[in-house]
């Protein structure tokens, strides 16, 4: 890492949690090509047809409680 890189680092380390997510959200986003509108398209139809599912009842949701416990025990088996 360059020194301006390591300087910036370190300043935005200094700022508040709020902060540092907002400046992470936009540094990952610089990150990213132009979206891809069939990509954007197929994830837009994936999310109304779950909430469909949710709200017709079609779908098995768990508790996040659940679900994190079942998350950290396949996380400590590696």
């Amino acid at each position: 890492m360059t020194k301006p890189a390591e300087k910036v680092l370190s300043e935005a380390l200094g700022l508040a949690a709020r902060e540092r997510a907002e400046i992470a959200a936009k540094l990952i986003a610089s990150l990213d090509d132009e979206p891809d509108e069939d990509v954007e398209a197929a994830w837009a139809a994936e999310v109304e047809r779950r909430v469909e599912a949710v709200e017709a009842g079609r779908a098995n949701l768990v508790p996040w409680e659940d679900l994190e416990r079942r998350v950290e025990r396949e996380i400590r088996k590696r």
